[in-house]
């Protein structure tokens, strides 16, 4: 299943009410396409992935799964039930692991949602890498090999900061996805976040999708926000 490039906004509030009452600024026009991650999925559970499906949204759901094969396998098999759009798991989590996630989300009759890898999460520095995770390669080196091993597992792309969404293209070719978070305005706040750039600059570099959560969810105008989104990256 292949989808044109888009803005997923990450709906990361703690309960249904609060993501409801924000999909709720967004009647009209164009459906956000939403990424629904750990707090509110742990939160509300899957009925909360029903009800904002109901509603008309494309649904990342961000779950970053990372255990045993069989265990991952039997994960996916449940949520491939949820009808959502896109999945993750971390792509440490080996090649055999993975692969057993695509065997899981895949349905009887072959059809299954996006299956996307977390290379290194945005809020890694190559120092914190290094000395914290004992990964001696540089983060460019990692992200390729956690690239390369996602698409021999059969995945359709990666999760990846922006910065290196042009050398995934360049390792794996330009239909292998890459999703990146780590979004901010000019002249914004990075807060956590480190590996960090803006919608324009993803789109010149080749992102197919950007993640964009506290810029649109805690602007003043989240629909302005959106839209701003929007016009920079499609």
């Amino acid at each position: 299943m292949r989808m044109n490039r888009d803005v997923i906004i990450a709906c990361d509030f703690s309960g249904k009410t609060q993501v409801l009452d924000f999909l709720d600024l967004f009647k009209e026009g164009r459906k956000p396409f939403v990424k629904i991650g750990m707090e509110l999925f742990y939160s509300e559970g899957p009925e909360i992935v029903r009800e904002i499906k109901r509603r008309g949204h494309r649904i990342f759901l961000d779950l970053k799964l990372h255990d045993i094969p069989n265990t991952v396998r039997k994960a996916m098999a449940v949520l491939s039930g949820l009808d959502v759009d896109m999945v993750n798991v971390h792509a440490a989590g080996t090649i055999a692991m993975m692969e057993a996630a695509r065997e899981g989300l895949t349905r009887p009759d072959g059809s299954r949602p996006l299956l996307i890898a977390v290379t290194q999460l945005t809020s890694t520095s190559e120092e914190r890498m290094q000395s914290e995770l004992l990964i001696g390669a540089s983060m460019e080196d990692t992200i390729s090999l956690y690239a390369l091993n996602a698409r021999k597992a059969g995945l359709d792309g990666v999760v990846c900061s922006p910065r290196e969404a042009g050398l995934v293209k360049d390792m794996c070719g330009k239909d292998f996805l890459t999703v990146t978070p780590g979004i901010r305005f000019e002249g914004a706040a990075a807060d956590d976040q480190v590996r960090i750039t803006t919608p324009a600059r993803a789109r010149e570099i080749g992102s197919d999708f950007i993640v964009v959560g506290r810029p649109v969810t805690a602007a003043a105008d989240p629909v302005a926000a959106y839209n701003k989104c929007i016009e920079e990256f499609i």
